[in-house]
């Protein structure tokens, strides 16, 4: 590998694949309780969604000041050019944090080749990102290609997701309470996108079966060549309706991979469980 990428936790990709693709992990920090955790690393998805659903509140915070200044020093010692696909600036202050530290090694080690990328997406729309980085590293791509490669694979990736419980988007200050409770009535289902790192509402749809529909529509709607993709599918424990929604996609579109994982502890600490999100391209991406 020509160049050292290093990802956070928000990227949802499993702890295995960082071990055997040689990807530097930057876990974010959970708080449950009066405990402390490190995304991935000390704690679970699946515990995290189990304290949540015994009423546990779950916050988190950005990636560690400590770890990022000792996994760029490291890097920069040694001579390896890096990247670091970071979770969007607009839902962490991961990106900020990286950047004011690899300014300071870069003061020390003036000849350090570091890119960091606002990826401006999150769960595995940045999964699918870095897994791009990790393929064009192999493929001995160079530092300035793979960044220039990864920012526009980040650019055109669509996000799109709905929850199954209105109140966790609520707690995090994404919708009212008020909004939270008459939805909960109503059964509905909120679509989401991203739109330049933020969350945006799309549409508001009652019962699961017209959400997952209307996810395949806008797949169309917005997809290029999707038939030629990986397309990603994260879920907030709750694997039997991403397999349903894998079938639906498989039906309708036969793409390349459909890659399914669980929405990590950072993210589905503000989604909760039962959160379903699919992730593709709406361009070619060389």
């Amino acid at each position: 590998m020509t160049v050292k990428i290093i990802a956070d936790s928000a990227s949802d990709l499993p702890l295995d694949f960082f071990e055997k693709n040689g990807v530097a992990l930057l876990p974010l920090g959970v708080h449950i309780g009066k405990s402390d955790y490190r995304d991935l690393v000390t704690i679970s998805p699946k515990e995290v969604y189990d304290a949540m659903r015994e009423g546990k509140v779950a916050k988190t915070t950005q990636i560690s000041p400590l770890d990022v200044k000792e996994t760029f020093t490291e890097l920069a010692k040694k001579q390896m050019p890096a990247l670091y696909v970071a979770f969007s600036s607009e839902l962490s202050g991961t990106y900020q944090t990286a950047v004011m530290i690899g300014n300071e090694v870069k003061d020390e080690f003036p000849d350090f080749e570091l890119a960091i990328i606002d990826s401006k997406s999150a769960s595995l729309g940045l999964g699918l990102a870095v897994k791009h980085a990790v393929q064009l590293a192999n493929n001995g791509k160079t530092l300035h290609e793979i960044e220039a490669s990864v920012k526009d694979f980040c650019e055109h990736t669509e996000h799109i997701f709905t929850v199954d419980n209105l109140e966790y988007l609520a707690r995090g200050g994404r919708i009212s309470k008020a909004s939270a409770f008459v939805g909960g009535l109503l059964n509905i289902k909120p679509l989401l996108h991203v739109e330049d790192g933020k969350l945006i509402p799309l549409e508001k749809i009652r019962g699961k079966k017209k959400v997952l529909r209307r996810v395949i529509e806008l797949m169309k709607e917005r997809g290029i060549a999707l038939e030629n993709q990986t397309i990603a599918i994260s879920h907030g424990d709750d694997e039997e309706t991403a397999l349903e929604i894998k079938s639906m996609i498989e039906a309708e579109f036969h793409p390349k991979e459909i890659y399914i994982n669980t929405v990590g502890c950072s993210v589905g600490a503000h989604s909760g469980p039962g959160t379903i999100a699919i992730f593709f391209l709406n361009k070619t991406i060389s």
